[in-house]
């Protein structure tokens, strides 16, 4: 039986661990051109909000990304 304490640790460390390879591994860096156009089309006042915007999908992308290889790998050494 699963006690209620691994039940929530398991999401906090996943999301931890979502945290900080989102801090270790390059957001993705684009162009002036692409910049611009991105700008354009997305209504963005300046660059700042469009990074901004950017850094939060990078980060919300690599963690769901590692909890589902974590998940895949916790459900398989406890078959």
């Amino acid at each position: 039986m699963k006690s209620h304490f691994d039940t929530l640790l398991f999401p906090m460390w996943t999301l931890m661990l979502g945290f900080l390879s989102a801090l270790l591994l390059p957001a993705p860096q684009f162009g002036i051109a692409l910049s611009k156009s991105l700008m354009a089309m997305f209504h963005f006042s300046d660059l700042n909000q469009m990074y901004t915007l950017v850094f939060c999908l990078w980060f919300l992308l690599l963690g769901a990304v590692e909890y589902w290889v974590i998940r895949f790998l916790w459900r398989r050494a406890n078959r």
